[in-house]
């Protein structure tokens, strides 16, 4: 009996130790729910964490550079991994969309920095000692004179005013992050470059504005300013004072454009679905998009426009749930955009049909599954996680688009049959043979 249960042991050791791509005894420590407060936010060190899934070829592909990377810091800066896929809490409460996700935890734990930098060894190491220099200048008070502040207009930031703040905040569409300030504020001092960094990187998605609140006390006494610097986050479409947020992120650039691109990918609108009836409306859809979502419906005579709508509905519905991955998301009829099916290798086998597509590394992927709503959902959210298989784009370029009418809305109608005068016809006669 004591046999089998130190078998039974040892194989649950097995399996555990294969879902996870670093050991136990090496330089990258392993995170899960019940030790991540306590080793990572609730320590002093510098963190870099990366969140991984065991199947996900990436990860596995990076898994001698980040050891490596790891060994280098010791030391200096903590290394750990997440398997999100066991620990998918974990992940969703940092935003995790696709692996690996690689975070450094740095001087403000609850806000992370996404590591966009190259996957080696020493991209990560750098990251990792940047971050650490940041928070040593920041302690001897030389965070106003950190080169992350050094890049930015301080015309990109909006002057705000009791008088035009309603107008150009409330009254627009726009995401905003407003300062409110004080001439002789000596953190307002220190924070004013890493703002204006800040500013001129969100630049086209999130506004950043600067009031001065010893002046324009009107309105900083409308939203409880107390103290100096204090920033307020209003997000996108009309708003009310009342849908104004307190900032919780850091104070460099960087912690200011994480926190906000998170704010802005909240409050986006869904993506519009848009029918492809000539370039323009083609390029509007995919151009400048991560990837397109293209989707080819049956004709009206096949599906009326009940029967459209259904499908409509489905795709808006998804574009909502993946709106954060910025996609574009278009549809065509069958055969109305042939070059455009035959370049992505659908609707041969039917339609609907749909497929995904990279054009800027033109391949594209192509759903095998249901047209459903759970069918599309898994289709879309392997992609998201870098699964699936891909395609080169037929031709290695952009298909060509034909001019069509749009649709409009209503059911579809049989052509009218030409009546032809049958009168002279001799119905009796027999062609001769």
């Amino acid at each position: 009996m004591k046999t089998l249960s130190y078998l039974l042991l040892v194989l649950a050791i097995i399996f555990n130790c294969a879902d996870a791509l670093y050991p136990t005894n090496g330089d990258v420590v392993e995170l899960t729910p019940s030790n991540f407060d306590k080793l990572v936010l609730q320590d002093d060190a510098i963190w870099i964490v990366e969140f991984y899934a065991p199947w996900c070829g990436h990860c596995k592909n990076l898994v001698p550079e980040y050891k490596k990377a790891a060994k280098a810091l010791k030391g200096v800066v903590k290394v750990g991994a997440v398997n999100a896929d066991d620990h998918k809490s974990l992940g969703g409460q940092y935003g995790v969309q696709g692996f690996p996700t690689i975070k450094i935890f740095g001087q403000n734990k609850r806000s992370p920095i996404d590591f966009n930098g190259q996957r080696t060894a020493q991209g990560i190491a750098e990251a990792g000692l940047a971050e650490a220099k940041k928070k040593v200048k920041s302690i001897l008070g030389g965070g106003g004179s950190d080169s992350d502040s050094s890049s930015g207009d301080s015309k990109d930031v909006v002057e705000l005013t009791d008088d035009n703040f309603d107008k150009l905040v409330l009254q627009s569409d726009d995401v905003w992050l407003v300062e409110f300030f004080a001439p002789w504020c000596g953190h307002c001092k220190n924070l004013a470059p890493h703002w204006a960094k800040a500013a001129t990187e969100l630049k086209g998605k999130v506004k950043l504005g600067a009031l001065d609140a010893t002046v324009h006390q009107a309105k900083a006494q409308q939203y409880g300013v107390n103290g100096y610097p204090t920033i307020k986050f209003f997000p996108g479409g009309r708003k009310s004072s009342s849908d104004a947020e307190d900032y919780t992120g850091g104070r460099t650039s960087s912690d200011i454009v994480s926190w906000a691109l998170e704010k802005y990918s909240d409050s986006i609108p869904a993506p519009e679905l848009i029918e492809i009836i000539d370039e323009k409306s083609f390029d509007s859809a995919c151009d400048n998009k991560p990837l397109c979502v293209v989707s080819v419906l049956p004709h009206i005579l096949d599906c009326d426009a009940k029967c459209r709508n259904k499908y409509l509905d489905m795709l808006k519905t998804l574009g909502e749930k993946y709106k954060k991955k910025l996609w574009g998301w278009a549809w065509a009829e069958g055969a109305a955009q042939l070059s455009l099916e035959e370049s992505l290798e659908i609707g041969g086998f039917g339609y609907p049909a749909m497929a995904v597509v990279n054009f800027k590394k033109m391949k594209f992927s192509v759903l095998k599954g249901s047209f459903s709503k759970e069918g599309v959902d898994e289709f879309l959210r392997d992609i998201s996680y870098g699964r699936g298989n891909t395609a080169p784009v037929r031709g290695a370029k952009k298909p060509k688009i034909n001019k069509t009418e749009p649709w409009d809305g209503k059911d579809g109608k049989l052509p009218e049959i030409e009546d032809i005068d049958l009168s002279d016809v001799d119905l009796d006669e027999k062609d001769e043979l």
